[in-house]
């Protein structure tokens, strides 16, 4: 009994999690205008996402901004992850302190008081300042996901290294950054993410000059929601579906290799 109430338990909660996600993919293979009625299997609602000019300028720029952003806030994060943990433990715990709060900051008040930040130092809302919105908050989420493992890291292997007569950027290349490279991409993937997903700073950075899915969707629900949108939806997540099984495989196969 306690068994299948925990298994109803999880189904609910998967339920909730993904079925509005499939009705949303289902419908959007709607030969119709209607979200309710299903009149038959097409696909022009995605041969008209990918027709429709504003969509695809503002995937453009999501892409790009969150490509940037995510890989120079990586580095940059890698760089301070690092610094930080050869700290002495007080400023150590101080600053990791410091970098969780603008995780747990709502993100209304980074986006209003950056926007501010901009405008007293008179920069023009628009491409740069997203830019450099998306790699401030894209910064502490690298950090953490860094951290845990530069504190499993074995330091004698760096030091072994030195001995043998190996250079700093050799010894980091090739002792340090191979035990900390999952943080990193961990890192990496979680900026990336973020960025994409990104409303309210962008929102409130992004002028009159760049449009990003999140916004676009949100200005086309003010006035009718088409199943284009619904489309795509269907394509993110299948985009999404198609990375986690590619990043997925290395692992499964270092497990099988593992038990071989």
């Amino acid at each position: 009994m306690r068994r299948f109430i925990q298994k109803s338990y999880m189904g609910l909660v998967f339920g909730f999690l993904y079925l509005p996600i499939a009705y949303l993919i289902f419908f959007s293979f709607n030969s119709g205008k209607s979200k309710v009625i299903f009149s038959g299997f097409s696909f022009k609602n995605y041969v008209n996402l990918f027709q429709d000019e504003q969509i695809m300028q503002a995937l453009l720029n999501t892409l790009i901004i969150a490509a940037i952003s995510s890989v120079v806030a990586t580095i940059l994060g890698t760089m301070a992850a690092i610094g930080i943990q050869r700290l002495r433990k007080l400023p150590r715990n101080a600053i990791m302190n410091i970098t969780y709060m603008p995780v747990l900051n709502p993100d209304i008040i980074t986006g209003v008081s950056m926007m501010l930040f901009f405008s007293v130092l008179g920069i023009s809302l628009g491409y740069g300042t997203v830019l450099l919105a998306h790699i401030t908050f894209n910064i502490p989420y690298v950090i953490l996901a860094i951290s845990p493992k530069l504190r499993q890291m074995d330091v004698s292997v760096y030091e072994a290294a030195m001995d043998l007569g190996a250079s700093p950027t050799v010894a980091f290349r090739k002792a340090i950054l191979p035990q900390i490279m999952p943080g990193i991409i961990s890192g990496f993937m979680m900026a990336l993410t973020l960025s994409v997903d990104d409303f309210v700073v962008t929102f409130f950075l992004k002028g009159v000059e760049v449009e990003t899915l999140a916004t676009v969707i949100y200005t086309t629900t003010k006035t009718r929601i088409n199943l284009s949108m619904n489309a795509l939806c269907g394509v993110m997540v299948i985009v999404v579906l198609i990375i986690l099984i590619i990043a997925n495989l290395p692992a499964k196969q270092n497990a099988k290799k593992r038990e071989e």
